[in-house]
């Protein structure tokens, strides 16, 4: 029996070198040498999780198939390795402590005073070897948020030494560190990672490989120098250097034999090599595009890209499918709020319009300015959660003529609350984990476009929000063209909406983004690019 192998994934020097591609390479490179792998992420941030934090704070909240609100590192895992994600996978701060405080009022610790050490240690050290205990996996692969040497990563660092003290040869760790060049000087530097290895240290923990991201190519010196002062063997000092795109970096590690090092650490027999063929073609169709349109991204939330990281993403798989080159225009709803002569030139340009989820009545008039020029000039349109809300909107009152439609949310005194609350949401007092989060099934209405990008009538998908379209209002609607294209098959609930006599007029409650992936391109944001791919003939 194989048992399980741990991998974790620490950083240095800065955020955002990567830690999460990294992982997720490697996972990639480890599955499809016939492994199984999952991974994880842990947070060192206070928050339960990502539900409550501002977009601008955190980038996208990612949402798993068990309705977990994670980080959107999760959403990188499931990109490259295809496989689905739990709440299992993403631990933070505030979980482990509330477990722990939880246990504390019940008297679990029968009086003991209770520690960071073992207390804090032992709960974190529970949540990274759940998945491995589960017997499903032969790796698991941990990616430690934040930066070594930061307050509050000091008791997940501690959990690693820890770990890697009891399990031996079973358990290894990656470190991802910066290696900037220094113009002024003209050579790489390796000072910050010779420090971020010694904080290492001093936490007890010493990286068995270290990659390092860089902006030029490492000298076999640099190399040298790091495997040196870093304690690691020669081989196992790795360049991540820049890439034109992420999904080039399981190539790049696998030349660099990241894969290998980190099976010979684990004392795993190397056989064969992985089989990239698939991966390659993606990445052949992704840059040899044989067409190219230009989607307006319209949210509020677009000065930081990473708030819609899987809408980004999951374009690019459907673009790299069609071999067509998907230009995003990001276009902030608020400068589209007045309505005049330069928004409507700006929209005239695009090619198809895709008004982004979000909450809250912030720049909401500008998504209603953005979605009626779509309508009334055929320009292809897909609306996600609030955008199909707001495309419901904007047909009530400038279709039906209620004037003073809105949603609940925006306008709890409307007249016409076309978007309002269930019932069940208005007794909640609490923000965090309580939209209707997951996956929940769809049923799909025949012959209607968004049927035909299925071409399947039973489905499911994800969701992250707390407001439903108002079925007292279906008939008018539907007599009026916008049509509910797929129900909830047990709560009834309106899960899509088009416009019947629209070349492209689609708005789901759902989050379709969520489980795009290379592999498994999302078949709306096919359908989509199709008719914009039309549209620009």
């Amino acid at each position: 029996m194989f048992n399980t192998r741990y991998i974790f994934v620490t950083g240095g020097v800065t955020s955002s070198l990567g830690k999460g591609i990294i992982a997720s390479s490697l996972a990639l490179l480890l599955k499809l040498r016939g492994y199984s792998v999952a991974i994880q992420k842990l947070d060192p941030y206070i928050n339960i999780d990502p539900g409550t934090l501002n977009p601008y704070e955190h980038g996208e909240c990612f949402v798993t198939e068990d309705g977990a609100e994670t980080d959107l590192d999760l959403g990188h895992y499931e990109r490259f390795t295809n496989v689905q994600t739990t709440q299992a996978n993403n631990v933070t701060t505030g979980k482990i402590y509330q477990t722990v405080i939880d246990r504390e009022r019940r008297g679990d610790y029968l009086g003991g005073t209770v520690q960071v050490i073992p207390h804090i240690t032992d709960e974190i050290k529970r949540r990274i070897k759940i998945l491995g205990s589960t017997n499903k996996y032969d790796f698991v692969i941990t990616e430690i948020g934040g930066t070594v040497g930061d307050i509050e990563s000091l008791p997940f660092v501690e959990s690693v030494r820890q770990l890697k003290w009891e399990l031996g040869n079973h358990a290894a760790v990656v470190h991802l560190t910066y290696i900037p060049y220094l113009a002024a000087a003209g050579e790489l530097k390796t000072k910050p990672t010779q420090h971020s290895v010694k904080a290492m240290l001093e936490q007890g923990v010493q990286p068995d490989i270290i990659v390092c991201r860089t902006e030029r190519p490492l000298t076999e010196a640099i190399r040298d120098k790091v495997a040196l002062f870093c304690n690691v063997e020669r081989l196992n000092v790795m360049e991540s250097i820049d890439a034109p795109t992420i999904y080039e970096v399981p190539l790049n590690m696998l030349k660099e034999k990241l894969d290998i090092q980190v099976l010979k650490r684990l004392g795993v027999t190397v056989q064969g090599e992985p089989d990239l063929e698939e991966w390659k073609s993606f990445l052949y169709k992704l840059k040899n595009p044989l067409n190219e349109v230009t989607i307006g991204l319209v949210g509020k939330y677009v000065e930081l890209k990473d708030a819609y990281k899987s809408i980004a993403e999951a374009f690019i798989h459907a673009g790299a499918f069609l071999q067509c080159k998907v230009k995003v225009k990001w276009i902030h709803s608020e400068h589209l709020e007045e309505c005049d002569s330069k928004t409507i030139e700006l929209l005239s340009e695009l090619d198809g319009i895709l008004v982004a989820p979000g909450f809250g009545a912030r720049g909401i008039d500008g998504k209603l300015c953005a979605i009626r020029y779509a309508r009334e000039n055929k320009i292809p349109f897909f609306g996600i959660c609030l955008g199909m809300q707001m495309a419901v909107v904007e047909f009530a009152r400038n279709v039906l003529g209620y004037k003073d439609a809105h949603s609940f949310e925006m306008s709890p005194s409307t007249k016409y609350p076309v978007i309002d609350m269930m019932e069940e949401q208005k007794a909640i007092t609490n923000m965090g984990g309580t939209m209707r989060l997951g996956s929940y099934p769809c049923k799909l209405v025949k012959g209607t476009k968004i049927y035909q990008a299925y071409n399947k009538e039973d489905i499911s998908e994800r969701h992250r929000h707390r407001y439903e379209f108002n079925n007292k209002y279906l008939d008018a609607f539907a007599q009026a063209g916008m049509i509910a294209t797929g129900m909830n098959p047990a709560s009834n609930l309106v899960e899509a909406v088009e416009i019947v006599d629209h070349p492209y007029f689609v708005g789901v409650q759902f989050h379709p983004e969520y489980k795009s992936t290379v592999e498994n391109p999302h078949p709306l944001f096919i359908s989509f690019i199709k008719a914009a791919m039309k549209n620009s003939l």
